[in-house]
């Protein structure tokens, strides 16, 4: 599937968007009449299996000697794009009616692939001049409607009968049909009219399925001439295929004869070439701006209560308990007599106290969550400023495999200065987990679906050369970067805490219902995952759905409202706990803030209904299995910024009062 690219695109789970200007991918290329115009095509896709295979795994037609791989950078074969050559032949402003490609009999296997890849709604992906196919289908009103992502359906099953479907003993349908006839629709623009020279601004396929019959009764046997030269008597003579015209469909069965036609179609159109995928990452119209403003100004009105509730109950009780107990000191040094401690006051000799339990794994977290947080702004800035985008396939993830290795130096910078601010001693352990530990844990599933994927011949398996250079990254460039940091972060001066760690841990009383801390943590992520659910939405779709999500400066709010939500509602509940008296803040800030995570993998269950997947178990483990890694991430980037912020505000109101 669009496999590693969705998953650790998902790293950064909440990528941003925006509408500012668009920033081409590629260098144009200008067209005399007459040039060639080459059709590639690319690996076949559907959203309910998420299994792409090879174009050429089915019985299309070949170009002479062989298909061949068109040049492709690492972000393309990792995110399973597999583009090669056709046999189309398409000439710059010349149309074409019924051109003749191939004939193809189905064998029992290639007719059972066939259908088998029908029936889960396999569609066909094709490129020229870099432009993706869009798909020109009809609507119930009969109206003709374009669909710019996810390509066109090879085939279909016909259900206006009404009647259920027959099915074999496998459970496919028995009758199937294919599109073996396609209009190939190419806009152009020409920049100088004083020049012979053109541009590809736009790119269209409208499928017809047609029981192609020749004059004479015969059928071309794709080799005599004057097969070649006898008129098809399902074509219209002079015009281009309509679907008034056809009268028989053409059904996929063994020993069916497939004859494969197209027509191609010029228009002109006043695009200029650097706007013509506007139309591609603009195609939400059905969800106009509005829908995500309404939703990022409900989620703006949540921050800003959130933080007035802050003000009010944190700012004014503190300065008053401040100013309360520092008085008190003052008063009573002469007299040497105990001072009325009481609520988070009363825990300043174990509110710095490090974790009891697992204090490594603690800082291994923290410092894996603020690298992928940093790698995920830089990503996304990177794509709202126009240098990612659909044009350049592979781009962004290999924007996401450079940034997040450049940024292990922070992971083991992080890391370090909180293990050594808790006394550590095992760094070169600490340092090891923290450049293993969630790129570990990616790259693991990552070699387990590619394994998988590779039986099922999929054309999302990633050759093992690219598998082998991404190791070599990791391991040479990844894990070094992360040793660096840990060196300049242990170099450095501990952490300093403004109050003296008792020997003894205070015990803790028995919080109130409203307060237990594992309740406190299951609430913490509600509000954030409110403020973020509507952009989620438009997301998922994007990532399973095979839909162009290019609104970047949109999910950047969103991302930084989520992350402010999820870092005062936690200040809040730490607060509260320590007003109780419980110093274990460490764990519980992190847990707080990362539970929204745990939101989102409950609503990806029940978003999964709309991907009406196939009853394959593949799907299902390579959909949760990424879901998971995604979850996992956002689990480390909230967690390690509610963890950092309740640090920085536990230093401050405690760095406030005076203690011996």
């Amino acid at each position: 599937m669009k496999s590693f690219v969705a998953c650790i695109s998902a790293i950064s789970w909440l990528l941003c968007s925006t509408n500012a200007f668009y920033m081409p991918g590629v260098k144009p290329t200008t067209f005399k009449k007459g040039d060639e115009v080459e059709l590639k095509v690319n690996a076949l896709t559907s959203i309910h299996t998420q299994i792409p295979k090879p174009y050429y795994r089915l019985a299309f037609c070949q170009p002479e000697g062989g298909p061949e791989m068109a040049s492709e950078n690492l972000g393309e074969f990792i995110t399973g794009n597999k583009i090669q050559t056709s046999p189309y032949s398409i000439s710059m402003l010349q149309d074409m009616y019924c051109q003749k490609l191939c004939q193809v009999v189905l064998s029992p296997i290639e007719a059972k692939l066939f259908k088998l890849h029908i029936q889960r709604g396999y569609h066909n992906n094709w490129i020229i001049d870099n432009l993706p196919s869009a798909a020109i289908g009809s609507t119930q009103a009969g109206q003709r409607q374009k669909h710019y992502a996810g390509g066109f359906p090879i085939g279909f099953v016909d259900k206006a009968s009404g009647e259920p479907q027959k099915k074999d003993k496998k459970g496919l349908t028995k009758d199937a049909y294919i599109f073996n006839h396609v209009n190939i629709v190419l806009d152009y623009h020409q920049p100088d009219p004083s020049q012979d020279g053109y541009r590809v601004v736009g790119f269209s396929v409208e499928p017809f399925s047609v029981k192609h019959r020749f004059l004479g009764g015969y059928e071309w046997d794709g080799k005599a001439q004057d097969g070649f030269a006898k008129a098809l008597k399902t074509c219209p003579s002079g015009e281009h295929m309509s679907r008034k015209v056809i009268s028989k469909n053409q059904m996929v069965s063994p020993g069916e004869t497939i004859l494969f036609t197209y027509d191609v179609m010029w228009r002109s159109s006043p695009v200029a070439w650097s706007s013509r995928w506007d139309v591609y990452l603009n195609e939400d119209h059905l969800v106009p701006a509005q829908v995500h403003w309404y939703a990022i100004s409900n989620s703006i009105f949540v921050v800003l209560f959130l933080s007035l509730l802050i003000v009010s109950v944190l700012v004014k009780n503190l300065k008053r308990d401040i100013a309360g107990y520092n008085s008190i000191v003052m008063d009573d040094e002469e007299d040497d007599t105990d001072v009325d401690e009481s609520g988070w006051k009363l825990v300043h000799a174990d509110v710095f106290r490090p974790p009891s339990s697992f204090p490594m794994i603690y800082c291994v977290l923290v410092g894996s969550g603020a690298q992928l947080a940093v790698s995920t702004i830089l990503t996304v800035m990177l794509s709202a400023v126009g240098f990612l985008n659909p044009s350049r396939r592979g781009s962004m993830m290999n924007a996401i495999l450079v940034t997040f290795m450049l940024c292990g130096i922070l992971a083991g910078y992080v890391s370090s200065r909180l293990y050594k601010a808790f006394r550590g001693r095992s760094w070169q352990v600490c340092t090891v987990l923290t450049a293993i530990l969630y790129p570990g844990t990616c790259f693991f599933l990552f070699l387990l679906f590619n394994t998988v994927l590779s039986f099922y011949k999929s054309s999302g398996s990633a050759p093992f050369l690219d598998i082998l250079i991404l190791a070599t990254m990791w391991c040479c460039v990844s894990i070094p970067l992360v040793f660096v940091g840990a060196f300049f972060g242990y170099k450095k001066e501990a952490i300093s805490f403004p109050t003296v760690t008792s020997t003894i841990a205070r015990a803790i009383p028995e919080p109130p219902t409203i307060l237990n801390p594992k309740l406190c943590i299951a609430a913490a992520g509600v509000i954030p995952f409110a403020s973020a659910y509507v952009e989620l939405f438009f997301m998922m779709s994007s990532l399973w759905m095979d839909q162009y999500y290019y609104v970047f400066g949109f999910t950047l709010i969103v991302f930084a409202i989520l992350l402010i939500a999820s870092a005062e509602i936690t200040l809040l509940f730490v607060y509260y706990q320590l007003v109780h008296e419980n110093h274990r803040w460490w764990w519980f800030s992190m847990f707080s803030g990362g539970s929204v995570s745990l939101y989102f993998f409950m609503y990806s269950i029940v978003w999964f209904k709309s991907l009406e997947s196939s009853r394959m178990f593949f799907t299902y483990l390579l959909y949760f299995g990424y879901m998971f890694l995604m979850c996992f991430g956002l689990f480390l980037i909230t967690g390690c910024f509610s963890a950092l912020t309740s640090l920085w505000f536990v230093r401050k109101i405690f760095g406030a009062i005076k203690v011996d």
